[in-house]
């Protein structure tokens, strides 16, 4: 065979569906262009290139524009706008996670896939074995810090714009709540101990700020870990592929607008400690030169890179069901069950929460329709 492949042995002009010669396995890959497909050469180089300028202004500038706006008081931004941010951007994030990753995880490495029917793919369902055991490590993960936090600090572990209650703690009492109590006691004997007090109290009280923050940072961090993952195939299919160049080029601009949107809104709720706010921006430009840079190397391997090989499938499908199952735990569990099942003080305005739903299902809904494309 001088070293081919051990596919090629048969030629699919003289094998039928019912023939018997050939595993359904490989029927397949025929069939789903796995094997024996004719690679379409990239046409419209220069819309290929500008694609990488256009995408990293609009990902750049929308990822940005929430955290910038946050933080410049001559910048007003209405509230109905920056929830309407928020919330449309929580939506697209779950369907993110089930209509651009799972889905496309399925058919890359599913039961009904090239992969998926070969070798030792074919011994289990492997996709969803993955997203399960992604979305149990992330639990782990936010369990873990959080009873660290607890035990540590005797902080309870925080999420969302649950930084104010960290730092007063309205509800309970706090850390410094009982050593200010507990000193208070010794000061009308001991006045002397006042500037010790208002030192334990101010350090406990920034090292509850540390810890909302650092938590609220850890979360953030895995919700665009598995947005990157999911940026790095779409940027490399963007830049090699073939005659589907011309419908994936405007939906995927604003794809990455509208994923950049929640990421940027999400990213301006956590308060940064001063020193440290360039974090924010460094994290939204990561973001945005993700996909170009990857629709970069796409263009430059796009004479040998096969975006449908086998090879190809198998980590592009490993990777789309890890990033399904970071999404869909960071989308259920930290955007909607934290900010519509336990903030006590958002559902008690009626008004706002139903507005907060209708940007949720129009964020979802909008980027579900996207999927019929890309």
């Amino acid at each position: 065979m001088g070293g081919e492949p051990w596919w090629k042995q048969w030629n699919p002009d003289n094998i039928t569906l019912s023939d018997t010669t050939t595993t359904d396995a490989w029927k397949t890959c025929v069939i789903q262009g796995v094997y024996w497909s004719d690679k379409d050469q990239p046409r419209w180089l220069g819309a290929r290139i500008s694609s990488i300028f256009v995408i990293l202004f609009v990902s750049t500038a929308f990822t940005m524009f929430p955290v910038f706006s946050s933080r410049r008081s001559w910048l007003r931004i209405p509230q109905w706008v920056y929830l309407f941010a928020r919330y449309f951007g929580t939506g697209v994030i779950v369907a993110t996670a089930f209509i651009h990753l799972l889905d496309p995880a399925y058919s890359e490495i599913g039961g009904s896939s090239c992969v998926g029917m070969s070798g030792n793919w074919a011994i289990y369902s492997w996709c969803p074995a993955i997203v399960l055991a992604t979305i149990f490590g992330i639990f782990f993960v936010d369990l873990g810090s959080a009873l660290y936090v607890e035990r540590r600090f005797g902080i309870q572990h925080q999420h969302g714009d649950g930084i104010e209650d960290a730092i007063v703690r309205k509800n309970e009492p706090s850390v410094s709540e009982d050593v200010e109590r507990s000193d208070l006691e010794h000061e009308r004997s001991h006045n002397s101990k006042d500037d010790k007090l208002t030192d334990i109290a101010s350090s406990v009280s920034s090292e509850a700020v540390t810890v909302s923050f650092e938590s609220q940072f850890g979360a953030f961090l895995v919700l665009e870990f598995g947005v990157i993952f999911h940026s790095v195939m779409i940027g490399l299919n963007l830049g090699s592929c073939g005659d589907e160049f011309s419908t994936l080029y405007p939906v995927l601009v604003f794809h990455q607008s509208f994923e950049g949107l929640g990421i940027g809104a999400r990213l301006s709720a956590i308060r940064f400690p001063e020193g440290k706010i360039w974090w924010a921006y460094g994290l939204c430009l990561i973001y945005g030169l993700t996909t170009p840079v990857c629709v970069a190397i796409g263009l430059g391997v796009r004479n040998s890179y096969e975006g449908n090989s086998y090879a190809v499938n198998v980590v592009s499908g490993i990777l789309d069901a890890i990033s399904a199952g970071i999404l869909i735990y960071t989308g259920l569990v930290e955007l909607l069950a934290r900010d519509f099942m336990f903030d006590e003080n958002r559902t008690k305005d009626v008004k706002k929460i139903i507005y907060m739903i209708i940007c949720t299902l129009w964020g979802a809904g909008l980027m579900a329709l996207l999927g019929k494309w890309a």
